[in-house]
């Protein structure tokens, strides 16, 4: 089951993406567990997900959609954006039985249940592809129901329908992808087809870290469609965005989803190849503090940025036209007859003064980390850390003698502090802060109190305790005294046999991975001595794909298994770890930054005892 929650940008109220789902609690009396009512039935579900869409469509604008879908796109962009292109539709895939079925699911969401259908190539090509099958078996059609915005806007939504009677052999592939969602987008139109237009867009897209993701021309509409997946830090639920243009631009479709690998392998490789001098790059920028004397709005001259950092101008401007490649900087060669850069959005997360900074992962990638990686062979040789190899003691050790390293692992781990901001909204954390007996969350491994804090700071109510090793404990204090909410924290020195006994959430944040499943084992074992019944354990990780699909957590794997000794997981894996520690994992909940929430709680005692040999 996987549920959303609202974030920074998305009210508690809002309608939730298509191929997620929210979880209707029932706190009823006592401080028992909440009681799950998500539709079992998968049709139930679809329509769940279809009535959310149209809702979804009903809300939103194309000038106030595109920046939640592309953070850091404003200003002019944003303006030349959406006067070209506007919001068009919603996409979602539906699996009824049959079309009578259809037409009622269609009915009951107030949609047109006669909207004419005709077949969707690009779809079901793709879903030919992902599960293997042959496409002649794929029966996908596709309706457009109409739906009107708040201003009486002209829109749709897109409905994708691969008919699925019960018992069918197509089953599997419906869960799939009911699960995963990967069909489900959010799409703009082009106001003119134009050629050179359309290559216009998707450069701005992808500047804003749009990925190109396929896409393909539909003849029986004369249309081309183009996909982009939306980065990691867009904040509307969609993964995925559509670009459509009435007509035939192959050649613009040929351009976006060429694979330049299998085109100019050698091109391609020697790219990949440099991807050392990219980190030392973006490191050295950072560590130089450079972003820190430019501005995102104005130019400055390179002489004038070299006298402000201390820098050799001709070794600046080479860093700086390198770092235009990448979208940190733009160059304007108009700066006082001077060559000149300005700071990116992007560039920007580089400012130590940026409230989202990203200056300390930076120096660390480009640091520690960095050295570290050079030594990857051992890792893949004998399985065991490279870091260890390199430094003679493992990670945690070697930070915790250097206060300065340690602080700037711990400001490091904060620059992803992001991904914990839907946090305190999870339905464990709100059952828990709305009990009329004061509750306790338990952090364990909580690290300087960045999570803590946030769920100690949005719901007044409840008390919290953290658990790290002594010399972590000062700067978790100091943290959460600055937030205001140090007077109702206690601080536990110790380690993983330390865990406290009663309280009602306990939280592992981004612990679990550093370590084998041995160890993980013992961790879990702990929590769950310590855990009353009733307790809620929260885990914070992310999330191996199980389709090969591009992952955050595929690269992060390989990098703690380098570092640290750790590995990342599949839900599936964290499910049988849980189970041998005699819990049960109940739901998983997306995050920003790809990491996702696991809920689980103790097993109830039969099942344990039922599931040991």
């Amino acid at each position: 089951m996987t549920t959303t929650l609202p974030d920074e940008a998305t009210r508690p109220d809002a309608p939730v993406p298509p191929g997620e789902t929210t979880l209707v609690r029932d706190h009823g009396p006592g401080p028992g567990p909440a009681r799950d009512h998500t539709p079992r039935h998968g049709h139930d579900h679809d329509t769940v997900r279809l009535r959310a869409a149209a809702a979804f469509v009903r809300e939103h604008g194309t000038a106030t959609l595109l920046p939640r879908l592309l953070p850091g796109l404003r200003g002019p962009e944003l303006a030349a954006l959406a006067a070209h292109c506007r919001f068009a539709h919603v996409g979602i895939l539906l699996f009824p039985p049959d079309a009578r079925h259809l037409r009622g699911q269609l009915a009951d969401c107030a949609l047109a249940a006669d909207t004419p259908s005709h077949p969707s190539v690009v779809v079901r090509d793709r879903l030919a592809r992902r599960h293997r099958r042959d496409p002649a078996e794929l029966d996908v059609r596709i309706l457009r129901p109409r739906v009107h915005g708040r201003a009486g806007e002209r829109r749709a939504v897109e409905v994708f329908a691969l008919m699925v009677p019960d018992r069918s052999d197509l089953e599997p592939v419906a869960a799939h992808e009911r699960a995963l969602g990967h069909e489900a987008h959010v799409a703009f139109e082009l106001e003119r087809p134009d050629p050179l237009l359309l290559r216009g867009l998707c450069a701005v897209l992808t500047r804003y870290g749009a990925r190109p993701d396929g896409g393909g021309y539909n003849p029986h509409e004369d249309g081309t469609v183009l996909y982009f997946t939306t980065p990691a830090d867009a904040t509307c639920g969609y993964r995925r965005l559509e670009l459509y243009a009435p007509g035939d631009h192959r050649d613009a479709l040929a351009a976006h989803i060429e694979r330049p690998a299998v085109n100019r392998p050698a091109e391609a490789l020697l790219h990949l190849l440099t991807g050392a001098w990219t980190t030392q790059a973006i490191g050295t920028f950072a560590h130089l503090r450079v972003p820190e004397a430019m501005a995102t709005d104005a130019v400055t001259d390179t002489r004038e940025l070299a006298r402000r950092t201390a820098t050799h101008p001709d070794g600046l401007a080479a860093l700086l036209r390198y770092l235009t490649m990448l979208g940190i900087v733009a160059e304007d060669d108009a700066a006082a007859g001077q060559d000149g850069f300005r700071l990116t959005p992007l560039g920007a997360l580089l400012r130590a003064d940026h409230p989202d900074t990203m200056r300390p992962l930076a120096l660390m990638y480009a640091g520690p980390f960095y050295r570290s990686f050079a030594a990857l062979d051992h890792t893949v040789r004998t399985g065991q850390p490279a870091f260890d190899h390199l430094f003679g003691e493992n990670h945690f050790d070697h930070f915790a003698r250097d206060p300065a390293l340690a602080d700037l692992f711990d400001r490091s781990m904060a620059a992803s502090s992001r991904m914990f901001r839907p946090v305190p909204a999870h339905p464990v954390i709100t059952a828990a802060a709305q009990s009329p007996t004061p509750r306790t969350v338990v952090d364990v491994a909580g690290g300087n109190g960045e999570l803590l804090g946030r769920i100690l700071t949005a719901h007044p109510g409840l008390r919290g305790v953290l658990l790290e090793r002594p010399h972590a404990i000062e700067a978790a204090r100091r943290s959460l005294d600055a937030l205001g909410c140090g007077a109702r924290c206690d601080y536990r020195g110790g380690d993983f046999a330390d865990v406290p006994h009663g309280g009602d959430v306990y939280l592992l944040s981004r612990v679990l991975h550093d370590w084998d499943d041995d160890r993980c084992g013992e961790i879990l074992r702990h929590c769950a001595r310590a855990m009353p019944d009733h307790a809620g354990l929260l885990i914070v990780e992310r999330l191996l794909p199980t389709d090969g699909s591009p992952s955050l957590a595929t690269a992060w794997d390989l990098h703690m298994r380098c570092n640290v000794g750790g590995r990342e997981r599949g839900a599936e894996h964290y499910a049988r770890l849980l189970a041998d520690a005699g819990l049960e994992l109940l739901d998983r909940t997306p995050l920003p930054l790809e990491a996702h929430v696991l809920h689980a709680r103790k097993a109830p005692a039969g099942r344990v005892a039922a599931d040991r040999p």
